[in-house]
């Protein structure tokens, strides 16, 4: 029996994975083992003076974090860490991307340095000036600003063809720095971590009852007033003569607004002003995790204006804590008839803003209330001013947590894990267009696929789409998205399983990772022909420009059978020997993987190196001659692919019984050499190009469907004449 049907080569296969994926496990779990700052491994590969000019050596690892202080003789300069000892940095590759970072003293970053990386992309594809430049743009970087732009204070340059490992370098050196500056509280950030002191929550055991002279006097409750002079004033010192027109009326004395804030969530508060049933019912509001203020105000301007009406959402303040913003919405407010803490005045304006719990607000920390103020300057035009009303919870409503490293890494894992889902989500939608048009085009295939008949029905109509198919495969999913499936991906995937599986490496990419599911469902249905004959921007080259090359006559060379058996297994030989490097140097695999010209022509469209400029051509010019040469006898991911793909569970392809014996025809037109002369359809070698399925309808080719035909005909005639005897005889 040939060797195309064999199922020990399979076994083979399948027992080389399961080996594969069981020693990266394993590696991962030794892995696991070591908690020694990443920091001790690249300190002395950089000395001080290469990394922060004039610095002279490095000082002692602090003992709360890690990193050291950069020094310059006696004086401190700044600090030095690495990215990956602080947030996740899983790159492309599945292996961490580690940063070097020096930082001053006032939170600027003096200079990064990429100092080990596995991601292929940079290793090979991307020109070193290209990398350099990118991490240059950190120099001068500033921390606390970013931190107060929850790191989207500055534009990233990414470079085409890694747009994930750049994002991502990006993500990991402004947390990590952001994770820093916190701990040292440097360029006056807050204190946080094993710096910060002791940690405090709400005691929610204080229940004691106090009046309103009490609770403004200890701070429970905290005031802003502002009186019509003050405003007018305030407005007149921006320059702009406009402001006078619409100055406010009245005398200067008078209440512009007095608003008093307080946090009534916490329980000795909250039953003091609101009473023992209002409190009732504003826990049962609050979610878990969630807190709430009362904002009250007089006077003639209103806190809460009228624009949330409208649009439910309150523009004239905000709750500022750090780097957290919180800016409510109607469904987070409650309005409140009066105060029932004894001594307590009357206000226009008292309601109640609940405080979502996934903001990060910790009721334990100072934060404020920004109050913006406006005045029209114009029919469209308005100038604003800010105020803020500051308040920090008295120390007695709070209760100290003993410290408990076990759990603050946990937070730090949740943290950390909730900063890798938004960036991936931030990649996601601002590639929703890109996204929609990848998933149309795979509902085009699906269906395409499902109604095969009914789609071959009319070759060259299908041909032609076919054609604009594999077009808009290469232009769009190739040369714009660089959506090209890879080899790489899949040793990715076992790569990861050494620092700990986690799906957000493998969402930073949209369009990959949609590749790589539909792929997944394909496999189910068809087998790999529905990636490899329609999808891959590859493979489209090759059978466009194949195309092009019988439009002018290039000849076309068919192997003799024997020889094309004994070349395809060519493939799953490379694709064994890459996995099989793997396990002992992904480096090295992943440098071998070259023999992919995937990068050259689709990722860096041809912006290389001349040694893989001529590979790629080498390769494109014999599928000239030959069609879909690559993707025949040298393609490891289409080897991979074709193993799961035998657990297909459907046989969609129709053939008749007369297929191969005598007929050969869909044997000779299979531009692969897919289809056995004895008639059967190899399906690890079938890129579902469906042409077979045209030849299956084609009444001019097909000696079935002639016969059927033929058939027809005669009996038409046969009926005709009959017809007509009858008719002459009557």
């Amino acid at each position: 029996m040939s060797i195309i049907y064999g199922i020990k080569p399979l076994r083979v296969l399948f027992l080389s994975i399961f080996l594969f994926f069981g020693l990266q496990i394993f590696a991962g779990f030794a892995l696991a083992q070591s908690s020694q700052p990443i920091l001790l491994k690249f300190l002395p590969k950089i000395s001080a003076g290469e990394l922060v000019s004039g610095a002279t050596s490095y000082g002692t690892m602090l003992e709360n974090i890690p990193a050291v202080p950069i020094l310059k003789g006696e004086e401190t300069l700044g600090y030095a860490y690495i990215t990956s000892d602080y947030v996740g940095t899983t790159g492309y590759s599945g292996k961490p991307i580690h940063m070097m970072v020096a930082m001053d003293l006032d939170g600027k970053i003096i200079r990064a340095e990429l100092v080990e990386h596995h991601e292929p992309i940079v290793l090979i594809g991307i020109p070193e000036s290209e990398i350099k430049t990118m991490i240059e743009s950190f120099d001068g970087l500033d921390i606390v600003a970013e931190a107060a732009a929850q790191g989207t204070g500055h534009d990233v340059e990414i470079i085409s063809g890694a747009t994930v490992t750049i994002m991502i370098i990006d993500d990991s050196v402004v947390r990590s720095s952001i994770k820093v500056a916190r701990a040292l509280g440097l360029g006056g950030l807050e204190a946080s971590g094993a710096n910060a002191g002791p940690s405090y929550v709400l005691n929610m055991d204080k229940k004691e009852i106090y009046d309103w002279q009490t609770l403004s006097g200890n701070g429970s409750i905290r005031r802003l007033t502002l009186d019509v002079g003050q405003i007018n004033q305030a407005f007149e010192e921006t320059g702009d003569d406009r402001v006078h027109k619409y100055a406010e009326k009245g005398a200067d004395e008078t209440i512009f607004i007095d608003m008093h804030t307080a946090l009534v969530s916490a329980p000795s508060i909250g039953l003091s002003l609101l009473g023992e049933a209002e409190y009732g019912n504003l826990i049962d509001w609050m979610g878990e995790g969630e807190e709430a203020i009362i904002i009250a105000a007089r006077g003639i301007f209103s806190f809460k204006g009228t624009g949330y009406v409208r649009g439910g959402a309150f523009d004239r303040f905000q709750l500022i804590q750090g780097d957290i913003s919180v800016r409510f919405r109607d469904n987070q407010q409650r309005r409140l008839g009066d105060f029932v803490a004894d001594g307590a005045p009357t206000f226009s304006e008292l309601d109640i803003f609940k405080i979502p719990a996934d903001v990060g607000f910790d009721a334990s920390k100072p934060w404020h209330i920004q109050l913006l103020v406006n005045r029209p300057v114009g029919a469209i035009e308005k100038l604003f001013l800010t105020y803020d009303l500051e308040y920090n919870i008295p120390s007695q409503y709070l209760t100290l947590v003993e410290s408990d490293n076990s759990q603050a890494n946990d937070v730090y894992a949740d943290e950390d894990a909730q900063a890798r889902a938004m960036l991936w989500k931030r990649i996601w939608q601002d590639k929703k267009f890109d996204i929609a048009i990848l998933l149309a085009m795979i509902t085009i295939v699906t269906i395409v696929f499902f109604f095969q008949v009914q789609a071959t029905r009319n070759a060259r109509a299908f041909y032609w789409f076919r054609m604009s198919f594999l077009a808009m495969t290469l232009v769009f999913i190739g040369w714009m998205q660089n959506a090209q499936l890879s080899i790489v991906n899949l040793m990715a995937l076992g790569a990861s399983f050494q620092t700990g599986f986690s799906w957000d490496a493998f969402l930073m990419d949209p369009m990959i990772f949609i590749l790589w599911v539909s792929v997944a469902a394909s496999l189910l249905f068809w087998g790999r022909g529905a990636y490899c004959g329609w999808l891959c921007p590859f493979g489209a080259l090759q059978e466009l420009t194949n195309q092009i090359a019988r439009f002018f006559k290039v000849p076309q060379w068919t192997l003799p059978w024997g020889l094309h058996e004994r070349l395809w297994p060519l493939k799953y030989m490379i694709f064994l020997a890459l996995f099989g490097l793997s396990l002992a140097s992904m480096g090295l695999a992943e440098q071998y993987a070259e023999i992919e010209p995937f990068k050259t022509t689709i990722i860096l469209k041809f912006a290389r190196a001349w040694p893989f400029i001529l590979f790629a051509t080498v390769i494109l010019g014999a599928g000239l001659f030959i069609e879909r040469f690559y993707c025949r006898y040298l393609c490891p991911l289409g080897a991979a692919l074709a193993i799961p793909g035998r657990i297909r569970m459907f046989d969609w392809l129709k053939r008749y019984k007369e297929c191969g014996s005598p007929c050969q025809v869909c044997a000779k037109e299979c531009f692969v050499q897919a289809i056995h002369p004895t008639g059967e359809i190899n399906p690890n070698e079938c890129l579902s190009c469906l042409h077979c399925q045209v030849l299956y309808q084609d009444n001019t080719k097909c000696p079935v469907v002639i016969k059927k035909r033929k058939g027809r005909e005669k009996l038409a005639r046969s009926t005709a004449q009959s017809a007509d005897a009858f008719a002459q005889h009557k």
